[in-house]
């Protein structure tokens, strides 16, 4: 298995599996949308994506996004999502993409990676064997614009 920096050239064979994850989080399939969702992402430079590939297939990805701290004064990564091929999990992807993004960040020097997951997600146990550490200091609140759509 290989991990790299997804290029606009990519966007056609992770759309699939961005999709997937689209579905995985119960939202109506559109994989033009996803598509054109991922190309304005790398077009405009607002995420990188990693992408791992086995035998030539494109099987599982991250995204991440750049956000700053005002309180630390430094830039740190939103891994805002991570997804594998039903066919391979349990077979190191997500570790392996969740170390490529850690070798990432420290590269860039930023100040870390955050990421929220559902209470009920057993990745969670990934991310906890992998040094992340649960928020147990605050709360996250969002507000819903419920005049967009």
């Amino acid at each position: 298995m290989k991990v790299r920096g997804a290029t606009l050239s990519d966007v056609a064979f992770i759309a699939p599996l961005f999709n997937e994850y689209r579905v995985f989080y119960e939202q109506e399939t559109d994989l033009s949308a996803s598509r054109a969702f991922l190309e304005a992402r790398l077009r405009n430079n607002e995420s990188i994506i990693f992408v791992a590939i086995s035998e030539g297939e494109m099987i599982g990805f991250t995204q991440l996004y750049k956000t700053f701290s005002s309180v630390s004064l430094q830039p740190y990564y939103i891994l805002n999502d991570l997804f594998v091929a039903q066919a391979h999990r349990k077979q190191g992807v997500g570790e392996t993409l969740l170390n490529h993004a850690k070798i990432h960040c420290a590269k860039k020097n930023y100040k870390g990676l955050a990421l929220e997951t559902a209470t009920d997600n057993p990745a969670q146990k990934l991310y906890e064997r992998l040094e992340w550490k649960k928020d147990n200091d605050c709360f996250h609140y969002f507000w819903k614009n419920t005049i967009a759509q």
